[in-house]
């Protein structure tokens, strides 16, 4: 059933980012005059097809579901001698090298369309996040050396308002791999029930561009505040036999305090078969209770367990705008990403950041499975993320892609001659060989992350 469920998300993901990328080829053609001959989501062998509209335009479903095409009149694929003047100047040869661009442009255009409609809907929807809010960290963390404490709530970096816990990872990591420092507006509580507003210059310098395909901002020394450690729902084990209730508040184990949910949970854990004493408060009452957990295995790795609910939700906001907003909010978000995704590529091809991002179909399929399994707007912003790196990818300037074709009217026009039948052959085969290599690299980081 998972496997279904992975299948129908991934193919539905595909299908609609393919579909998408494909009709903006189809319509700028045809808005440029253009002939369109065949319209196919998948590649290869037809499997059903009809004709429609007044061009008889065949709308094709192919056997291999990994792309499409859109198949014009074109001369240097049909043989055109006998055709009729006025077929003859619908063929795309015989449009201007403009109108060409934007034919092959339209393509990845529309997938970055698709990724801002999508922003769009989310932010007017409401998206629940967490806030920036740091729990306590290490002395030796370049977090704690800033001034920070813990409890403090990041309002800002470099003077750009963040409101989110992913705004404040996505800023961190474009200023790593820009090789800036940070610059932290924080809010914490004062003495006199106030707050106190202050800025801290948070050093990058520890973290490498390596390090963002990790959790680099816990390398920093930044994490997201947790509840206080207070007992929920106890199930039969040695928390009830040892007579702990839900409600208790823990503060102390061992006699050393502990600060939060996730600091009790980790100390049980790395603690399996060890007596511990809890100190703790029970409504006004404060108590003292001895526990040991019971030794399980999990994932090969000896744990402890109490069996006791630790609620260790962060505190959520939602945030919603008004559709014009949240339109240019959605352009912002992905000219970010875009431009992220350059960088980082730019950055794989001069070795800074390993080849182990590059992911194929089996990750992407993974990845559909489990944000559909989240909820659906989870899956949204999957694909509008996977919609721009469609359209990034398919404008790089490589031959076979929409970039390499760019590529050769911008030489067009910079020598007023299209390029030689020899040189766009040996490009082609240049192109289809670099494209292979990404194929098979992807493969075999899919293959690596799937059994390991």
């Amino acid at each position: 059933m998972n496997l279904l469920h992975t299948l129908l998300a991934f193919v539905v993901a595909l299908g609609t980012l393919v579909v998408v990328h494909e009709l903006g080829h189809y319509w700028v053609a045809r808005l440029c005059g253009v002939k369109v001959l065949r319209f196919s989501v998948g590649m290869g062998r037809i499997l059903w097809s009809r004709r429609f509209g007044p061009d008889q335009t065949e709308w094709a479903l192919s056997i291999l579901p990994l792309g499409g095409y859109v198949k014009m009149l074109d001369a240097r694929e049909q043989d055109v001698s006998e055709m009729a003047p006025e077929d003859l100047q619908r063929e795309f040869t015989r449009q201007s090298v403009w109108r060409r661009i934007a034919i092959v442009a339209a393509g990845p255009v529309a997938n970055f369309i698709l990724a801002i409609l999508l922003f769009a809907g989310l932010f007017m929807h409401g998206i629940p996040e967490p806030i920036p809010k740091l729990r306590a960290m290490a002395e030796q963390s370049a977090a704690y050396q800033a001034g920070l404490r813990g409890g403090e709530t990041i309002t800002a970096i470099n003077g750009d308002p963040v409101h989110a816990w992913t705004e404040v990872r996505w800023q961190l990591m474009q200023h790593v791999l820009e090789k800036k420092p940070a610059r932290l507006d924080v809010e914490s509580a004062a003495p006199n029930g106030g707050k106190l507003i202050n800025t801290v210059k948070l050093s990058l310098d520890g973290v490498f561009t390596a390090d963002l395909e990790g959790d680099f901002l816990a390398k920093l020394g930044l994490s997201l505040a947790r509840p206080q450690a207070i007992l929920g729902k106890i199930m039969d084990g040695p928390a009830m036999q040892a007579g702990l209730q839900k409600g208790d508040l823990i503060l102390a184990v061992n006699g050393a305090p502990i600060k939060d949910g996730l600091a009790l949970v980790e100390l049980v854990r790395a603690s399996p078969g060890k007596p511990l004493t809890l100190h703790g408060l029970r409504g006004q009452s404060e108590f003292h209770i001895a526990v040991t957990p019971d030794t399980l295995t999990d994932n090969g790795q000896t744990i402890g367990r109490i069996k006791v609910e630790v609620p260790l939700a962060p505190e959520m906001i939602v945030v919603s705008d008004p559709p014009w907003t949240a339109i240019a909010k959605g352009a912002e978000k992905t000219w970010d990403t875009s431009a992220m995704t350059l960088k980082m590529i730019g950055k794989m091809i001069v070795g800074q950041v390993s080849w182990k991002n590059i992911t194929g179909p089996i990750t992407i399929a993974d990845y559909a499975g489990q944000t559909a399994k989240v909820g659906l707007v989870s899956y949204l912003s999957f694909l509008a993320f996977i919609s721009i790196s469609l359209g990034v990818m398919n404008l790089l300037p490589i031959p076979v892609l929409d970039g390499g074709h760019l590529l050769y009217y911008s030489l067009e026009i910079l020598t007023g001659r299209p390029v030689s039948e020899r040189f766009g052959e040996i490009a082609q085969r240049a192109g289809m060989g670099i494209l292979m290599m990404l194929m098979l690299v992807a493969a075999f980081n899919d293959i690596v992350r799937l059994m390991f």
